[in-house]
C-alpha cells in the first residue's frame, strides 16, 4: 500500500483509509460485530493504516467497534473521529442540532478516548461547523487538548474557507473532511484551493458517491427506510437515470484499463492532488480489495483530460442531503 501525507503535517496514512460509518450507522441492514472486526482487521493485513469513525455513529457503538477491533495494531494505525453534534452521556440526542461549545468537546473527547481503547486520538475532527459557538474557541479547546497529550491533530468537516482560514489561525488544521468525487464537484471551487494555500490534506468521505459510483445501481434499486440514500434527492429514480450517463464513463475507462468503475472513480481522486487520501466505506471484503486495488491504477494526462472532458458533458441530478442536513455544511 501507498502512503502519504496530510498536507504539511507529519502524518503519513495509506493512500486509501477506511469509513467505518456504514459498519454501525446510516446503511442498515448493519453486519455482525464479528463480521466488521474480521474487515476492520482485514484491512490493517492488506495495509490499510488510516480508520474514520465518530461518536454520533451509534451513537457511540462505532467507537466502540474499532476500539476493540484495533486495539491490538494500535501503534501501527491512524484512528481519526469526530465530535460537534449535541449528544448526551447516554446516546440521547440534546436540544440542539450541533454542541461545539468548549466545555462539550472536553467531554466528548473522554468517551471517545474510553470506547476506543486509547490514551491519545490521533486526529480529532469537528463533524459539523457550530453557527452558535465561534470557531475560534473550537478550535482553542482542541488546542488545549493537544496540550493535555489528549489529542495529536485537529480537523474540521464539511467546513467554509472562511472558517477553515479562522480556525487554522488559532490551531493549524491537519485535515478537512468533506464530500469529494466526481459526482460532487463543489469542493474544487473553493476549498482545494484554501487547503493548497495552507497545507492542509483533504480526505473526502462518500467518494464512490454513496454507493451509486459503483455501478451496482439502478432506477429499481430499493432502500429499506433506515437508509439514508432513501431520503437523498439524488437518489429518487429519475435522479438515478439521469446520472447514469457518470457511471457510464467510468465503465468506459474502466474496460480501457481493466479495471472496475470503482477503481477508475478513486484512481480519479487520487490523481488530483498527491495529499487527497479518499476514505471508502464497505462492510465486504471483496469491496475493501476492490477498493485496494485502485491505488496501483496509474491515470495519464490523457485519461484525466478524456475523463474531464466527458464529465463536463453530464449534469448531476438532485440535491446530495435532505435540505436540513445540506444546509449544515460549507458554514
Amino acid at each position: 500500500m501507498q502512503k502519504r501525507k496530510l498536507g504539511n503535517s507529519n502524518l503519513e496514512v495509506s493512500a486509501l483509509g477506511l469509513g467505518c460509518m456504514g459498519m454501525t450507522f446510516s446503511y442498515a441492514p448493519f453486519p455482525e460485530k464479528k463480521d466488521s472486526i474480521a474487515l476492520l482487521r482485514a484491512a490493517v493485513e492488506r495495509g490499510v493504516t488510516f480508520f474514520d469513525t465518530a461518536e454520533v455513529y451509534g451513537p457511540f457503538n462505532n467507537e466502540e467497534l474499532l476500539g476493540e477491533a484495533l486495539e491490538p495494531f494500535r501503534g501501527q494505525v491512524t484512528i481519526a473521529t469526530k465530535f460537534g453534534f449535541d449528544i448526551n452521556p447516554d446516546g440521547s440526542r440534546g436540544a440542539r442540532p450541533t454542541n461545539s461549545l468548549p466545555e462539550h468537546i472536553k467531554q466528548a473527547v473522554e468517551g471517545s478516548l474510553k470506547r476506543l481503547k486509547t490514551d491519545v486520538i490521533d486526529l480529532y475532527y469537528q463533524h459539523r461547523v457550530d453557527p452558535d459557538v465561534p470557531i475560534e474557541d473550537v478550535a482553542g479547546a482542541v488546542k488545549e487538548l493537544i496540550a493535555e497529550g489528549k489529542v495529536k491533530l485537529f480537523g474540521m468537516s464539511e467546513a467554509g474557507a472562511k472558517t477553515i482560514r479562522r480556525a487554522h489561525a488559532v490551531q493549524p488544521v491537519t485535515a478537512l473532511q468533506s464530500e469529494y468525487s466526481l459526482w460532487y464537484r463543489t469542493p474544487e471551487a473553493e476549498i482545494i484551493p484554501t487547503l493548497e494555500e495552507l497545507g492542509i490534506g483533504f480526505v473526502p468521505y462518500s467518494p464512490l458517491g454513496k454507493g451509486f459510483l459503483t455501478g451496482k445501481m439502478d432506477e429499481n434499486t430499493t432502500f429499506e427506510k433506515s437508509d439514508i440514500r432513501s431520503s437523498i434527492p439524488r437518489f429518487t429514480p429519475e435522479a438515478r437515470i439521469a446520472n447514469q450517463a457518470l457511471v457510464d464513463l467510468l465503465g468506459k475507462i474502466g474496460a480501457e484499463k481493466k479495471a472496475t468503475p470503482v477503481q477508475i472513480a478513486l484512481a480519479w481522486l487520487l490523481a488530483q492532488k498527491p495529499w487527497i487520501v479518499p476514505i471508502p466505506g464497505t462492510t465486504k471484503l471483496h469491496r475493501l480489495e476492490e477498493n485496494i486495488g485502485a491505488v496501483a491504477i496509474e491515470l495519464s494526462a490523457k485519461d484525466l483530460a478524456e475523463i474531464e472532458s466527458a464529465a463536463a458533458q453530464i449534469k448531476v441530478e438532485g440535491a446530495r442531503y435532505p435540505e436540513h442536513i445540506e444546509k449544515m455544511t460549507g458554514r
